[in-house]
Order: C-alpha cells, then sequence, then structure tokens
C-alpha cells in the first residue's frame, strides 16, 4: 500500500476507497474522502517534513485534520509514510455513575489527556486517580488495588514486564522518589488505560449495578404498602 502526492496535487492512495477511522466527532467507524490537499508548488518550495490533509467523514460531514510523516522527495511526487497522526481522537468512554465525585474528575480528566495523545501525562494521572481509588476504598485499599491489578493480569494474559510496570505506574509509593518514572509509549497507554478502566470496574461500577439490581428486585418481590391495603379492600367488597 502507498500513498503519495503527484506534481498535480492529487492525492493517491491504494486503499482510498476502503480508508476509514473512528470520527472524533461522531464516534462512528466511517469512511474518510479527502477534501484539502497541500498545492505540488508549496510543497516544492518549502520541502516540510510533515504534511497536512483534510478528510470529509462521511458519517457526519465534519472535517478530519491527518497529518502524515514525508518518506521522501522523488521525481515530481511526494511520498508519505502510512503512519499518520490524528490530531483529533476520539474520546475514550467510561460509565461514571457509580463514581464517587473526586474519582469522577480525576478519571475525566485522566482520559481527556489519553485522548490528546500525551501518554506520558496520562501515566502520571493514572497514578494520581489510583492513589485516590485506594484512599477511598479505606484502609487496606491498595491491597485491593494490587489483588485486582493480580486478577487483571491473569485474564489479559499479562506478561511479567509488562505488569511490572503497569505497578509501577499505578501503585508505587506516594515516597517512591528512589527511582525514575516510568516513560510511556502508545502502546503502553493503551494497555494501562484498559487496566485502569478494569480497575475501576471492579472497584465501582460493578458494585453498583449490583446494589441497584438487588434494590430493584427488593422492589419487584415486595410491593408496597398501598398496593396491598387496596388488593385487601377489594377482597372485602
Amino acid at each position: 500500500m502507498a500513498i503519495h502526492i503527484d506534481d498535480t496535487g492529487t492525492l493517491l492512495h491504494d486503499q482510498a476507497a476502503s480508508f476509514a477511522l473512528i470520527c472524533p466527532h461522531c464516534d462512528v467507524l466511517a469512511h474518510m474522502t479527502a477534501i484539502s490537499v497541500p498545492s505540488w508548488n508549496m510543497i516544492e518550495a518549502t520541502k516540510p517534513s510533515h504534511v497536512g490533509i483534510v478528510y470529509r467523514c462521511d458519517a457526519c460531514n465534519t472535517p478530519v485534520f491527518l497529518k502524515y510523516p514525508v518518506k521522501l522527495y522523488g521525481n515530481r511526487r511526494v511520498e508519505l509514510s502510512l503512519e499518520f497522526q490524528e490530531l483529533e481522537r476520539p474520546r475514550e468512554k467510561f460509565e461514571y455513575a457509580h463514581l464517587p465525585d473526586s474519582i469522577k474528575l480525576l478519571c475525566r480528566e485522566a482520559l481527556t489527556v489519553f485522548s490528546a495523545g500525551c501518554w506520558n501525562a496520562f501515566a502520571a494521572m493514572c497514578r494520581r486517580l489510583m492513589q485516590e481509588v485506594a484512599h477511598d476504598l479505606g484502609e487496606h485499599g491498595k491491597l485491593k488495588l494490587f489483588d485486582q491489578l493480580n486478577d487483571s493480569r491473569e485474564m489479559a494474559e499479562l506478561d511479567a514486564e509488562t505488569f511490572n510496570l503497569l505497578r509501577r505506574i499505578l501503585l508505587a509509593g506516594d515516597q517512591a522518589t528512589t527511582s525514575r518514572f516510568p516513560q510511556v509509549d502508545a502502546d503502553t497507554a493503551g494497555v494501562l488505560l484498559e487496566v485502569v478502566k478494569d480497575l475501576l470496574y471492579q472497584s465501582y461500577v460493578r458494585r453498583g449495578r449490583l446494589q441497584q439490581a438487588m434494590m430493584a428486585r427488593r422492589r419487584y418481590t415486595n410491593p408496597p404498602l398501598t398496593t396491598n391495603v387496596t388488593a385487601l379492600n377489594r377482597t372485602k367488597l
């Protein structure tokens, strides 16, 4: 698969007909149509290291901007890398209804940082978030999180290196200043995101849903007193 811009300013992409992304505006996996490509004269004169192209989401008609690294300048054409950068990423979603307010605030901020592609800042936010969760869970909150992290490790079949990295990021002591904070890349940030979501789900969402279900079940099996009184009056009549 190749992508390049020729000397007429035309974008030529082998997979243009099937090029699709999750739109950052409508959250739909939709085909992207190129609508604005830099002119060849401008590219030839300035020879930038990256080229920006504006696409249109076919689902919501909103412009989506992608930035491509330049691979090489050829004879009347410029070849682009397939590894483009999305300047607007879809927002990550989570069920906030069962989270305490302080944890909800930190979770929203962490997901916003992730959507911006700031991987190390996201990792730092995840540590701050887990500190707040451990405090909210009580005296043995950190131990509970470690047990849940072990459960996540087994379910996701994480290797020892990845698990130890996640443990250092999420559960390092407040006074752990002797070692440097781990560097995080995009792949590690993606794994970290899913693990944090799972820890929050186990700590709050699962419990909240179960409590709601039990309350609904009690209401179903124990109807209000007024209903019983009405039925009794009908019997007397």
